[in-house]
């Protein structure tokens, strides 16, 4: 997945402005960012704050670690049921 050229707290502070009435084609124009990246944004980060933002990033890496670490095992499991089955 691509790396943002912004970070949380740039995307909040985007959004901040076009809360407070900037309309969308200013703030793509001023940031060199598209409309849907926008709607996308405000989808996921309307609403939030810097440290709810941060929260949500880490609850998604860790997520992605656990789901990881379930498909490692779930692939141990089927090598020993494959190796214990041809015995």
């Amino acid at each position: 997945m691509r790396k943002s050229r912004f970070t949380e707290a740039q995307i909040i502070a985007i959004l901040k402005e076009a809360e407070a009435g900037v309309a969308a084609a200013e703030l793509c124009r001023k940031h060199g960012i598209s409309d849907a990246t926008v709607y996308n944004w405000r989808n996921k980060f309307g609403g939030m704050d810097v440290s709810e933002a941060k929260r949500l990033k880490q609850l998604e890496e860790e997520n992605a670690r656990l789901k990881r670490l379930v498909a490692n095992q779930a692939l141990d499991i089927d090598l020993l049921k494959e190796v214990l089955g041809k015995n």
